[in-house]
């Protein structure tokens, strides 16, 4: 009942289109009644006439009767109709968009803990389905009990006596949509849930094709995939059979129904206890209440389905982020001294800290890197900083001011961030490159890209700063991808910066062009660098190693060389250096 509640809470933006729509259901309902009616005077005033006169007289008014009748109505259905539609249309515009804002709106944990493909089938799948319960719902529901209840009135108007028994029949038609609604929400609910998951294999395994294929597991994914839909076979055939029985089971009731009815008010005609026309309009009355009915049926079972998609739907929209701002945040506009890491905790998973009791400060202005093992806790030390996921002990400050009292928005905007995995939009190179900036000055578009190296490579593009990339950069190179990443954050211009090893996965002249770029970017800035290769901090200012115990040194790279420790064995492994070797041939 709540979920009912929750959408029809929709309709109030729309409540006056509702109400008109309304009122023509009602039209709509009684001329529906009303062409019934006009069977008995067609047959008692014109056929079964004995005065021709009166006769004739009635047979040059019931025509045009009737065509005003049908035509009146016809308008009526096309207003209530349209209204409905625009309103339901309306109202899903609406849902889609809170849904969308508020998943974006979710901490990054969310998006650990849910499949993509469900979101998205959350999205487009369930929102479709609550579309046609509103439809139903604002529509066909309403309009039908409307010309049930106009139906019925009809039949009470022309024999109170057969009307009483079309009452105790009518319960009995009822009866079966409880009993099959059940059902038919259960396994609406699980198709959608197997939607999901087949959404999500399509996800990962086009993302993943280049995999796919090097691995030879075509196959393999082909079979899943076919797994997948063999079970949304199965779940969906349950709903149907479900779906399918109802409607033989209504219409058997409502063939019991009408056969009383005929026998009673034929005995009736026959003992001129009602005349001719009374009886087929009766039962022509009734042969129209009856598939208003198995309607009922038929709508309940499109609610049921949608209702299960509304209930999924409104669980992702009740899902609080973990991420939250204080009543009245801090706005920073500027950097002025340094950032502090006091004793911080942290875990994905309660009772498994990544990180420990960690504490280090970042001055303003100096190149800060953070090095350690595989699992360490150093990407999420970036993390914690830009706030995509809070600290469970300790304090992260930015001039002296705790960032969970500062403004999301506004740390954000200090921040500027380039990952090893370089995130781009299936949009023009001018849009990638400002991406949450003034897109319209191309002056600093082409600056920041000429900053970055890639000026040269965009120039030779078809279109050049308008050409389209592709899904996630498809049609750039590893190299040219990062350095459209490092002209953002160029363009962004921000005080801090996040080094994620930008450039561990490219070739070697990508490298050097790229680490140009970056270069370039850390002029004038605070830089955070999480390295995966040592050669790339060795002129860090300060550098902290980090395993699953916490900080366990701190320093130069040379102060770290002289301790002999686990700075020491990490650039040993990793560039196997011989005694004969220097540091400086090591590097290169």
């Amino acid at each position: 009942m709540n979920t009912y509640k929750r959408l029809l809470g929709y309709m109030k933006p729309h409540i006056n289109r509702v109400i008109i729509a309304m009122f023509f259901m009602i039209l709509t309902s009684a001329l529906t009644a009303a062409s019934m009616w006009v069977i008995k005077p067609v047959i008692d005033k014109i056929l079964a006439n004995p005065d021709k006169t009166e006769a004739m007289r009635w047979i040059s008014i019931l025509p045009l009767a009737i065509i005003g009748i049908f035509i009146f109505k016809g308008v009526c259905g096309y207003v209530q109709n349209y209204l409905i539609n625009y309103v339901g249309s309306k109202i899903i515009l609406t849902m889609r968009k809170q849904l969308y804002d508020h998943i974006t709106g979710l901490s990054m944990n969310f998006f650990n803990n849910n499949k993509m493909g469900i979101l998205i089938s959350r999205i487009t799948n369930d929102v479709a389905q609550v579309q046609g319960a509103l439809a139903n719902l604002l529509g066909n529901l309403v309009g039908s009990i409307l010309t049930i209840a106009g139906l019925v009135g009809l039949l009470f108007y022309l024999s109170w006596k057969f009307a009483l028994i079309t009452i105790v029949v009518f319960p009995l038609a009822i009866l079966p949509i409880s009993r099959f609604s059940k059902r038919i929400k259960s396994a609406a609910g699980s198709v959608q849930l197997k939607m999901g998951d087949m959404t999500s294999i399509l996800n990962e395994t086009f993302n993943g094709i280049r995999i796919v294929k090097a691995f030879g597991m075509e196959k393999y994914e082909r079979k899943k995939f076919g797994d997948e839909l063999s079970s949304l076979f199965d779940h969906t055939m349950r709903g149907t059979r479900a779906y399918i029985m109802s409607s033989p089971v209504m219409e058997s009731i409502g063939a019991v129904g009408i056969a009383i009815l005929v026998w009673a008010a034929g005995t009736a005609v026959i003992k001129n206890e009602l005349t001719a026309g009374t009886f087929f309009s009766f039962i022509a009355g009734l042969t129209q209440l009856y598939p208003q009915i198995k309607k009922l049926n038929d709508i309940n079972n499109v609610i049921q389905q949608a209702i299960a998609a509304a209930e999924r739907v409104f669980v992702i929209i009740d899902t609080k982020p973990e991420i939250t701002e204080i009543e009245n945040p801090r706005e920073i506009n500027e950097f002025k001294t340094a950032v502090e890491f006091e004793n911080i905790s942290f875990s994905y998973i309660e009772g498994q800290d990544v990180l420990n009791d960690v504490s280090f400060s970042i001055n303003k202005g100096e190149i800060f890197a953070v090095v350690g093992p595989s699992g360490a806790g150093k990407s999420t030390l970036a993390d914690l900083l830009a706030r995509f996921y809070d600290v469970k002990k300790g304090h992260i400050t930015i001039d002296g001011a705790d960032i969970k009292d500062i403004k999301i928005e506004s740390l954000r905007n200090m921040i500027g961030i380039v990952t090893q995995e370089t995130i781009l939009f299936n949009d023009t190179i001018k849009n990638n490159i400002s991406y949450g900036q003034e897109a319209d000055d191309m002056a600093k578009v082409e600056m920041a890209a000429r900053a970055a190296n890639a000026a040269e490579f965009i120039e030779k593009m078809p279109d050049k700063y308008n050409t389209l990339i592709g899904d996630r950069g498809v049609r750039l190179s590893g190299g040219q991808r990062q350095r459209m990443a490092i002209a953002r954050a160029i363009l962004k211009n921000p005080p801090i910066l996040i080094l994620d090893e930008a450039t561990s996965s490219l070739d070697s002249e990508s490298e050097i062009l790229v680490q140009e770029a970056i270069n370039n970017l850390m002029k004038n800035r605070t830089t955070f660098v999480i390295a995966h290769r040592l050669s790339t901090v060795r002129n860090a200012a300060n550098i902290i190693v980090v395993d699953n115990k916490g900080v366990v040194e701190q320093g130069s790279h040379d102060a770290l060389m002289k301790k002999n420790g686990v700075y020491t064995k990490l650039y040993n492994l990793q560039f196997k250096l011989h005694k004969e070797e220097t540091p400086d041939e090591a590097a290169q």
